[in-house]
């Protein structure tokens, strides 16, 4: 069987977390990361490889703080993101600085993916549960991917809104419509809205959303190629910010070509750093989470 890969977003300018990188952010009680316990959940999950998506600026910092605790313990490789690799239009966007979302940096790992491989971003906390379930998939299809899907109640941040990929699923368990929808955040009257394509959307707390946890096998690659290239050919020149997310190419294979994608629900509650003042309630979760005996501490014996 073909390694599985853990494919780690760390790419992020992090700009909602001060002046400092939020990937490396120390949240365990002993220094880990957050990388840190999806690597570990990972490796107990079966997978054999991580592979993470950097920028070249903080290449030095990366790999000497969570690299060299991780490449003790599993294979490890690096791709670098950058706004020049495109698979179209390469140098007709001159201003461009920002990357285009985290489906370019997918499509920046195109040369290094030979297997089944899953997706998670490196600020985020998914939990036990949830790399089991995505572990157990890409070891035995039964749909072209999957993306694991959290409660939205669990995933909203008490110090401002969040962008999430609201998932809706058919009778099967596959998933039919992914709206990446932006500014959602719980009102004072307690009503969970956010902003899908400039429209407010009224959500319960109930909905699935996709964390940006996905599990694919190779094929997808020609689909996320067609869909980038798709994006890029509607953009003029001068575009600064536009970007392409993998829901949104998902989302779009699923009506165009019919890719047939399982939502697997998880029990496990998602926690992250998305503004600074997350990182007090991450440290008090961690904390829990080894009282409980789910993780050890220090996480990296």
């Amino acid at each position: 069987m073909a390694k599985m890969t853990l494919v780690v977003l760390a790419a992020g300018m992090g700009t909602r977390f001060g002046d400092r990188i939020k990937q490396l952010e120390p949240l365990g009680p002993d220094g880990e990361l957050l990388i840190d316990y999806s690597v570990y959940d990972a490796i107990r999950a079966g997978f054999d490889r991580v592979l993470f998506i950097i920028r070249r600026d903080i290449e030095e910092l990366f790999k000497s703080t969570i690299g060299a605790r991780v490449e003790k313990r599993i294979q490890t490789d690096y791709v670098f993101q950058s706004p020049d690799q495109l698979p179209c239009r390469c140098g007709d966007f001159p201003g461009r600085t920002k990357p285009w979302g985290t489906a370019q940096a997918l499509y920046c790992c195109r040369d290094a993916l030979d297997g089944p491989f899953a997706i998670v971003n490196a600020d985020d906390f998914y939990g036990r549960d949830a790399f089991l379930r995505l572990g157990e998939f890409l070891k035995d299809f039964d749909a072209d991917a999957c993306s694991v899907g959290f409660l939205l109640k669990n995933t909203l941040s008490d110090f401002g809104t969040v962008n999430r990929g609201v998932c809706k699923t058919d009778s099967d368990g596959l998933l039919t419509k992914v709206e990446e929808t932006k500014k959602i955040g719980r009102g004072a009257d307690g009503v969970i809205s956010g902003d899908f394509c400039g429209e407010k959307r009224i959500l319960s707390e109930n909905d699935t959303v996709s964390m940006s946890m996905w599990g694919f096998g190779t094929e997808f690659l020609p689909r996320l190629y067609r869909q980038l290239a798709a994006f890029l050919e509607a953009l003029p020149p001068d575009e600064p910010k536009a970007e392409l997310t993998i829901a949104d190419a998902v989302d779009a294979e699923i009506h165009q070509n019919g890719f047939k994608v399982r939502n697997i629900a998880t029990d496990s509650r998602w926690f992250g750093i998305t503004y600074e003042a997350d990182a007090a309630s991450a440290r008090e979760t961690l904390k829990n989470s080894i009282s409980a005996g789910v993780y050890t501490s220090p996480l990296w014996k």
